[in-house]
């Protein structure tokens, strides 16, 4: 009953919304492997496999095992054996019934989906938690203007919500391959025995019912043998990219810390640390770590596609149950504790928007535009202009000038020399405001034309995108714990009609 109590209780509070009990009880692998005989149990009886008396000692002896092993100390084991001999010694040997149609193989198939649903489903809410801190950082303001890098050399000007969207649409990405990888999780290997069946009745899909999965995995030498390899590869190649698509990022608020003032940088506190020696540094020590962690989960994900190659299927190299270092489960925890620690990591993300478009104005990134405006504007061919503006940045480097001090006559004659190169008129077809106007970061963000451009409208349809699928994750993930418990809670009641 206390088991009971405990499933209900659970079911309530998943689809309330009020906690995550996930991990609130020890759901470990004695735990699901509790859960499978209850569900063998319910299905045996159903189905006529075993008589309905047998079915309440059946009742009773799972529930005096699952009590002493919830007593304090008390040892859980995860070897279906070690269970069913506790089960026989408590019930008899007709207990061993409940095993009709089964095989250590499909328990330790099932059990391990049933593990990773659970760190599955952790690891997706985690990354929902780092996609919003993100959206969070944009809204502080999203139209003011930051420098965007290509080859590590500032690029061209963009702004700090068309930046964060981005992000927030890899992550997005992110999310729609977890949830389609989610669909080839939730499958039951329950019933394929050790690969070929049984010559039992034994209902599979009842089996999958009861556990929560949708369905079972159809071709029952899949189920044990071959799908554990690239089920464990999915969740490999979710865990890499997430990890490559955050590590971008960390490079490049990292890359701040390199200049004397940084427009944009952790705030002092758990995140930073300071020297023993050096008074004046501070220390990006969570983004240090986060990439350490990326690296660390990327390595993780790549030593599951060692193990799996070349393995004959069958070996137990690839679906080592009970092994300490079960790889996709381990990859799971650790791309949770990932995006958790990524979370914590963006909400001390400081944004210093007058030294972004100050670092902007300093350099020549808004060339590109004095040339498109010089085609726009004037008809002249986007390779002569590029040409003049190419040699403008030259003379205002070499001169030590920031675009906006270059000197209106310097410009003309430079024009004309490139002009006359190029055999077209030779004078500058733009007015001294409409030469500065093409060379100021406002202008040539505003002037931006494209789709997912960084001009204030298109940022604040991209960011209302990112938003809204993010609500829908969380819905998805809401929906998915309660329809979990949801079927937890009928597998208790299915289970407590056995007694009767």
């Amino acid at each position: 009953m206390a088991r009971a109590r405990f499933l209900w209780t659970a079911s309530i509070l998943l689809l309330s919304g009020n906690a995550d009990p996930l991990h609130a009880a020890s759901r470990d692998r004695f735990f699901w492997l509790s859960q499978i005989n209850r569900a063998s149990a319910v299905m045996i009886v159903e189905r006529g496999i075993v008589p309905k008396p047998l079915g309440a000692r059946i009742f009773e002896a799972i529930n005096r095992v699952d009590a002493a092993a919830d007593a304090p100390g008390a040892v859980r084991s995860g070897d279906y054996l070690k269970v069913e001999q506790d089960l026989m010694a408590v019930g008899g040997p007709d207990i061993s019934r409940l095993h009709s149609g089964r095989s250590r193989q499909d328990i330790g198939s099932t059990t391990q989906r049933l593990i990773t649903r659970d760190d599955f489903l952790t690891a997706f809410e985690k990354l929902n938690g780092t996609r919003d801190a993100l959206l969070a950082l944009a809204a502080q303001a999203p139209n003011a203007i930051i420098p965007a890098y290509t080859w590590g050399v500032q690029a061209q000007p963009i702004t700090l919500g068309h930046y964060l969207s981005g992000y927030a649409a890899a992550f997005g990405r992110e999310a729609n391959r977890m949830r389609e990888a989610f669909a080839r999780l939730n499958l039951s290997p329950l019933g394929a025995a050790a690969l070929g069946t049984s010559s039992f009745a034994v209902d599979r899909p009842r089996l999958a019912e009861l556990l929560g999965f949708d369905a079972p995995v159809e071709n029952s030498y899949d189920a044990n043998q071959i799908s554990p390899i690239d089920g464990g590869a999915e969740i490999a190649g979710l865990a890499t990219s997430g990890a490559l698509t955050l590590g971008a990022l960390i490079a490049d608020v990292t890359a701040q810390y390199g200049q004397t003032e940084p427009w944009i940088l952790l705030t002092e506190g758990e995140q930073t640390g300071v020297s023993s020696i050096m008074p004046q540094k501070r220390n990006p020590t969570g983004l240090v770590r986060l990439r350490a962690e990326a690296s660390n989960l990327i390595g993780e994900a790549g030593t599951f596609s060692f193990i799996a190659h070349n393995v004959q299927p069958g070996m137990s190299d690839y679906k080592d149950f009970g092994n300490p270092k079960e790889y996709p489960n381990v990859i799971l925890r650790d791309m949770a504790a990932l995006f958790a620690h990524a979370d914590a990591v963006v909400r001390t993300m400081r944004f210093r928007s007058d030294r972004a478009l100050d670092e902007v104005n300093s350099d020549y990134s808004t060339t590109t535009e004095l040339a498109d405006t010089l085609q726009r504007e004037a008809d002249v061919p986007f390779r002569i202009g590029h040409h003049f503006a190419s040699e403008l940045v030259n003379y205002g480097r070499g001169h030590h000038l920031r675009p906006s001090a270059i000197p209106y006559p310097e410009a003309q004659r430079i024009y004309a020399e490139v002009a006359a190169a190029s055999k077209v008129d030779a004078k500058l077809p733009l007015s001294e405001q409409q030469f500065r106007r093409s060379l100021t970061a406002e202008n040539m963000v505003t002037a931006s034309k494209g789709l997912g451009g960084p001009q204030p409208s298109e940022v604040a349809r991209m960011l209302a995108e990112a938003k809204d699928r993010l609500a829908a994750d969380r819905a998805w993930l809401d929906t998915t714990r309660a329809k979990l418990a949801a079927a937890a809670q009928r597998l208790d009641q299915a289970f407590m009609n056995l007694r009767d």
